[in-house]
């Protein structure tokens, strides 16, 4: 347990290519905790994870993720690699989106479904170009697969998909990159996968 906010938590103590966070534990159901991963407001772990991810990295000309949580771990990685521009897929349709098109996705960590819109200027960018899809945490993989639609639909070829975090089942899966494994916990915070 420890204090956030004044109020004592479960948490779960992860090592992520050698930097350590406390995550605290959430409630999906009465039997069913996850490991809250933030890493928005951590600059020095976007930093980290950006640095990590790079070195595993496949050969691509633009990553793709979506709002909001991929944001600050993608314009890491950009920095590093001196890149001009990387792409996110939007929550929302905005005013200066000129003819936006969409995937509905249902995430675990999101109560109801969501849209994913990329404007025509993301569509010509990814055309025919190399996109890796970056996640902070890949679970149940729906985010990824919506991401993936989205550059299908751009004609961008998908060189690769990763994440820092893989998130039970997930971690077992052999399409994607991920840096360190997140397992499910019990009631008792106790890990269960």
């Amino acid at each position: 347990m420890v204090e956030f906010i004044g109020v004592m938590v479960k948490t779960y103590k992860i090592n992520i290519a050698g930097m350590e966070r406390a995550l605290p534990l959430c409630a999906i159901n009465d039997d069913l905790y996850i490991g809250a991963f933030i890493i928005v407001g951590d600059p020095s772990l976007s930093e980290h994870c950006a640095r990590e991810l790079l070195k595993i990295a496949p050969e691509f000309d633009y990553v793709l993720t979506a709002e909001t949580k991929g944001i600050p771990l993608v314009h890491e990685m950009a920095r590093q690699r001196g890149d001009a521009k990387y792409i996110v897929a939007r929550k929302s349709k905005k005013l200066y989106m000129v003819d936006p098109f969409f995937v509905e996705v249902q995430s675990i960590t999101t109560a109801a479904r969501q849209k994913l819109y990329l404007d025509q200027l993301d569509v010509k960018t990814m055309k025919g170009k190399k996109v890796l899809i970056v996640d902070d945490v890949i679970s149940t993989g729906k985010s990824l697969e919506a991401l993936e639609e989205l550059a299908e639909r751009c004609g961008a070829n998908v060189v690769g998909k990763m994440a820092i975090l893989a998130e039970g089942e997930a971690a077992d899966r052999d399409d994607i990159l991920f840096l360190e494994k997140l397992p499910l916990f019990n009631a008792e915070g106790e890990p269960i996968s």
